[in-house]
């Protein structure tokens, strides 16, 4: 394997006329191989625009084996010798059509190809989900694993990628989310310390002539109706090395060794894959259920409090969720400052050897939960979330590095928590940065961090405003699931927010389309194993 391979993310627009998009595909493909990409990855759905009048148009429209679309694609990567992955619907055999992704080689043959396990909207009416797993597809460029679009909004199909050996994540796009770019692109490289080639759509996603009514029934702009663009190439700790433009065709290229890939350590040493426990997740592959319970309260002002003699001036000012960093306080003496308040904190402890999280209120402690995972040489003892109702909703507590694995937040969200806790030490900026404000957003869960004086933390809040085909309520930004973030300076003792857990019960992203229901629980083998 090469050491360094320089590798292409192309962005192209794709309407309803199938050859005028292959020969956008051919373009990008061609600017890619002279600025001499060793590999490109294109767009999702590059052979029509993803709106179909039913199901049996869109297996019409769809490719074929060796019809001219798929074979003109094969066609340039073997003149080019280079490595093309595309996303197009593709029609099987039976009547069925997914999203399909093929990863052609430089011989033009087709060396790996999935379907889409988590489809989006609309797209539940015109496509069929995986029914399998995708590839792991071993290259002289690296390990290479394929997803698209909706399936980075998740963790659960890049992380079992990951598991399964891939160093190199190839993501065909068809969005208009600003967050995609800022937020689900680069947190799915981090969280695996992978590497990320991901291709979004510029142009319109709707038909053109149905564009203005379409945009007045959700209350958006229709300019924001577009392919989001911002094609990136992102490195394993984050780091985006090129991004492409918000809008026009463009490529952008980057040289990546893919071997970085296999050190999954964080500075401390911790190796994050390592210490995941599989016997855990077992109730991510169980069949959605949904929540069982109603939503929380509107509001809930909350507070991260880094000196533990504040915390009785901010249960007195009307904080009724405090959060401290670990090992802030003992539980008697924060139950002394919550005296004569309806307050609740959380910090953790050491019990009998183990790191425990602890949920204190004026009568003492409510609830622990201990750690999941192992750090700092403690032992870890927990074995599920223990979630705890309060008069405002439900809480759960992640304690200390439990909050690195995406899995914690996925089993916090599974017991209906309304509200997470986090007591938490981080050690990479991504871990602020994209990490916790992804589990925020992939979950539907607002999240309190807590990290000791020196280092930032953040408020990550529900927005009212979420679920798409249903009208916007106030001015459309382009972001979707990112959360409201509320920064707490490192050198801040006290930093206060309001969160929203009624907003915890809305998980519908789009129509037929739940964050946490949507998960592809049958397909996560690799998760729990």
């Amino acid at each position: 394997m090469a050491p360094v391979v320089r590798v292409a993310a192309a962005q192209i627009e794709a309407g309803r006329d199938v050859g005028e998009n292959l020969a956008a595909c051919l373009r990008v493909i061609d600017a890619a191989a002279a600025r001499r990409a060793r590999l490109v990855v294109l767009p999702e759905f590059c052979n029509h625009l993803s709106w179909y009048a039913d199901r049996a148009e869109a297996h019409r429209l769809a490719t074929r084996p060796g019809d001219e679309f798929l074979t003109a694609v094969a066609d340039r990567a073997r003149r080019h010798g280079m490595w093309v992955k595309i996303n197009v619907t593709h029609a099987y055999a039976g009547g069925r059509t997914g999203g399909t992704n093929f990863l052609f080689d430089p011989d033009g043959e087709i060396a790996g190809s999935c379907d889409k396990q988590t489809l989006m909207g609309a797209e539940n009416d015109f496509l069929e989900p995986a029914p399998a797993v995708g590839p792991v597809v071993a290259t002289p460029l690296g390990r290479i694993g394929m997803y698209a679009c909706m399936e980075g909004v998740i963790n659960e199909v890049a992380r079992s990628l990951v598991l399964r050996g891939a160093q190199v994540l190839l993501n065909s796009l068809n969005s208009f989310a600003l967050d995609e770019a800022d937020l689900h692109i680069p947190v799915r490289a981090a969280e695996n310390k992978a590497w990320v080639v991901a291709a979004n759509k510029v142009g319109p996603l709707l038909p053109v002539d149905q564009l203005p009514d379409i945009a007045a029934r959700l209350g958006v702009p229709p300019q924001w109706l577009h392919g989001a663009g911002e094609s990136q190439i992102v490195a394993p700790d984050g780091t985006v090395l090129a991004k492409a433009p918000r809008t026009g065709e463009a490529v952008v290229v980057a040289d990546i060794d893919p071997a970085r890939a296999d050190d999954k350590r964080r500075p401390d040493g911790t190796d994050i894959l390592a210490v995941r426990r599989p016997e855990l997740y077992g109730p991510i592959a169980e069949p959605p259920v949904g929540r069982s319970r109603g939503p929380g309260a509107e509001a809930l002002p909350v507070a991260v409090v880094r000196d533990a003699a504040r915390v009785r001036t901010v249960a007195r000012g009307g904080a009724a969720l405090i959060v401290l960093p670990e090992l802030a306080c003992s539980p008697a003496a924060l139950a002394a400052a919550l005296d004569g308040t309806p307050a609740h904190a959380v910090t953790t402890v050491i019990e009998d050897g183990a790191h425990v999280g602890v949920v204190v209120g004026a009568a003492g402690v409510v609830a622990r939960q201990p750690q999941l995972h192992a750090a700092h040489g403690l032992a870890p003892t927990g074995k599920r979330i223990h979630p705890v109702d309060l008069p405002w909703g439900r809480l759960a507590v992640v304690v200390g590095d439990d909050a690195l694995l995406p899995e914690t937040f996925r089993l916090a969200a599974l017991v209906d928590a309304d509200v997470v806790a986090v007591p938490y030490s981080a050690q990479e900026p991504w871990e602020l940065a994209l990490g916790l404000p992804e589990r925020a957003a992939e979950n539907r869960l607002n999240v309190v961090v807590a990290t000791p004086a020196g280092q930032p933390a953040a408020i990550f809040a529900m927005s009212t405003d979420f679920t798409l085909w249903t009208r916007w309520q106030g001015p459309f930004t382009g972001r979707i699931s990112t959360p409201v973030r509320t920064d707490v300076p490192a050198g801040a003792l006290v930093a206060e927010a309001v969160v929203a857990p009624a907003q915890a019960a809305n998980r519908l992203v789009s129509r037929r389309t739940d964050l946490v229901d949507g998960r592809p629980w049958r397909l996560v083998d690799a998760l729990t194993r």
